[in-house]
């Protein structure tokens, strides 16, 4: 037995995340991490959500997300959903009729209206044509107008662009320190990554310096990434490179 909330809250704040990122990288609004970390579950929809919740923010934080929610399961579960009535009402034949026929009525006065005003357009021409003699060159041409240009607003500029990194010890354990920028930076980890273990970074650029990243199965956004020499490195969204 472990503590859900507290778990995922260490492991929160030891990789620096913040809700709002949390939030745009899990689509999982942030009051619902919140409560996961709080185990407020009764906060929460149902229990489906809860599950589904644990296991993709657990899984996010490189955690195990099925054993979140095996524990879950264990101490909170209790075996029944909610069961939630429809919000939309179905509507009857007989109310679907009705408004066929109103629909009906309204036609044939729309056609009616429009009839009348034809009529009145028609005799209205007849008699301006036979009342009245037309004039030649009697109203000057007129120019259009310019049309005014509009001023395009300048567009802001665009923001860094931040990755995912994800860091296993698939073959063994493997000694890792790493930085926000540069060697100089803030620490977001330190230590051995011992075998099966995992970290799971987003940042905008890190310095990493490896031990033995042959032991490491590394994912930059998702995508597999080979490092097979210690030493330091720079990631950023575009790859991972030698540090000068």
């Amino acid at each position: 037995m472990f503590e859900i909330g507290n778990s995922l809250r260490e492991a929160r704040v030891r990789q620096q995340l913040e809700f709002a990122e949390l939030e745009q990288a899990t689509k999982i609004r942030a009051r619902y991490l919140r409560a996961l970390e709080e185990e407020s579950f009764d906060t929460l929809p149902a229990q489906t959500y809860v599950k589904g919740f644990l296991r993709t923010y657990a899984d996010y934080l490189g955690l195990d997300g099925q054993l979140y929610v095996d524990e879950y399961n264990s101490r909170f579960s209790t075996g029944e959903e909610e069961h939630r009535e429809p919000v939309v009402a179905r509507r009857t034949s007989n109310v679907g009729s009705h408004h066929r026929r109103v629909e009906s009525r309204w036609v044939l006065v729309a056609l009616a209206a429009i009839g009348a005003v034809f009529a009145l357009v028609i005799a209205a021409w007849k008699f301006s044509d036979t009342g009245t003699q037309k004039i030649p060159n009697l109203a000057p041409e007129t120019t259009p107008a310019a049309t005014p240009t509009v001023k395009q607003k300048a567009q802001p500029k665009p923001k860094p662009v931040t990755f995912r990194i994800y860091l296993r010890a698939s073959h063994g354990n493997s000694w890792m320190d790493v930085r926000s920028w540069s060697v100089n930076g803030t620490s977001r980890y330190t230590g051995t990554l011992e075998l099966g273990q995992a970290q799971r970074f987003v940042a905008k650029k890190l310095w990493i310096n490896f031990g033995n990243p042959g032991n490491l199965s590394i994912a930059l956004n998702g995508r597999p990434v080979s490092v097979t020499r210690g030493g330091a490195y720079l990631a950023t969204p575009h790859g991972i490179t030698p540090a000068a």
